[in-house]
């Protein structure tokens, strides 16, 4: 810890240096276009240093960190050797012709490149708060729409971040989807026209939740994920959201468990599920819920939701049986079983993938003897703002101020440095 808080100062006085203010910071844990990977690939443009004075890395260099035994180790050039568990790379002065390549994606600022788990690289990116949320607009909208809306876009990912700054956060979207120096000219334009700027109630920073789509009625906080009920998280009718109807089929058996030929010494390599999308997110919440090892799902015997729905029309609890095989290391196969019987849903919905099963906001879910039928509406959970409700909101003329009035009703925009002091 001591080195970290070490790096995060160096970092900021070598920033300050070349910009004369001081300027908030995040730390990113780069997660999703990475993943878990035992070996990365790496190089820089610009001038950067490490904390090892005998260690001398070179611009345009490609290096490899690796993990191996546990021990983070760098190879390229000239170098070849075991480093820090916690390896340091900084710039030597803050700019856009200073960039980390991290499997060939750019990233400003410092980056940080630990061991995790004792088996992955885990790269963490450090840069200031604004270039950062430069990297989370375009990947969280789409450049093209009107720029209020880009702006309500900012100013809601700024909020989110600023309430987090004490954290590392992610690059996936369990807190922001983050992209490095993937900026584009439009979405730039609109983090530098709110700079600075947060929502706040009753002058304290809200969390500024935000979704693709909430199907055309909001949803209060309390109903997603419990604790109090804020007033500005209303449920209510979404006359800009373009509602965004869903459906998908999943098939009640996947694979027939009488038809598998295990004389075959490819006897598990032949299973193939129906709908392998849905099963692969199946398999790694079993995995998750203490099976490990490798799973093939044969079947999906039970899938229903309760009628019993929150006054937003959100379904509210549901249950579901999967029955699958499992794979131990020596090779043993077992047959399993996961039940979640009246459960809510934000239990189930993993189980069959978010990009898929979309909302809580289900219209229907019929079955017949061989599949089952949901359909729904809107994308995500509906709390705070609808990204495409406020492009809309943008193409009818409202300005980024109103936007904001209409998803977090009774909020002030206001100077995030006010807040912080």
């Amino acid at each position: 810890m001591k080195k970290i808080l070490f790096f995060t100062c160096l970092f900021i006085i070598t920033f300050n240096l070349s910009h004369g203010d001081a300027e908030e910071f995040v730390r990113v844990r780069l997660e999703n276009f990475v993943g878990d990977a035992q070996e990365i690939q790496m190089q820089f443009t610009g001038d950067y240093f490490t904390l090892d004075p005998a260690l001398s890395l070179q611009e345009g260099v490609n290096y490899r960190l690796y993990v191996k035994k546990g021990n983070l180790y760098l190879k390229g050039g000239e170098v070849n050797q075991q480093v820090d568990n916690s390896f340091l790379l900084i710039p030597r002065s803050y700019s856009e012709n200073h960039r980390v390549y991290i499997n060939e994606r750019p990233y400003l600022g410092a980056m940080e490149f630990q061991v995790e788990n004792n088996h992955f690289v885990r790269p963490v990116n450090q840069l200031p708060l604004e270039d950062y949320l430069k990297g989370v607009v375009p990947l969280e909208v789409f450049p093209s729409w009107n720029i209020e809306a880009l702006k309500a876009q900012a100013l809601a990912a700024r909020t989110y971040a600023v309430s987090h700054l004490d954290e590392d956060m992610d690059d996936t979207t369990f807190y922001q989807v983050y992209g490095g120096y993937a900026w584009n000219a439009r979405t730039t334009k609109a983090v530098e026209a709110t700079k600075g700027q947060v929502i706040t109630y009753k002058n304290k920073l809200i969390d500024a939740f935000y979704s693709a789509s909430n199907g055309g009625m909001t949803e209060n906080n309390k109903n997603v994920w419990g604790g109090d009920s804020r007033s500005f998280y209303p449920i209510k009718e979404d006359p800009f959201d373009p509602i965004h109807p869903w459906e998908f089929t999943l098939s009640k058996s996947q694979i027939n468990l009488e038809e598998i030929d295990w004389e075959s010494v490819n006897a598990w390599e032949s299973l193939q599920e129906k709908d392998k999308e849905i099963t692969a997110a199946m398999k790694r919440s079993i995995n998750r819920q203490g099976y490990p090892g490798d799973i093939a799902i044969l079947s999906i015997p039970k899938f229903v939701v309760d009628v019993k729905k929150y006054k937003s029309n959100r379904s509210m609890i549901g249950s579901i049986e999967v029955e699958f095989l499992q794979r131990l290391l020596d090779g043993t196969v077992l047959l399993g079983k996961v039940t979640l019987e009246n459960v809510n849903l934000n239990r189930i919905r993993p189980m069959i993938g978010g990009t898929i099963f979309k909302s809580y906001y289900i219209d229907s879910l019929d079955s017949d003897d061989t599949k089952y039928v949901m359909k729904g509406r809107g994308y995500g959970h509906g709390v705070g703002m609808s990204q495409w409700g406020a492009s809309i909101m943008g193409d009818k003329g409202k300005k980024y101020e109103e936007i904001i009035q209409f998803y977090f009703p009774g909020t002030t925009i206001t100077n995030f440095e006010g807040i912080l002091n």
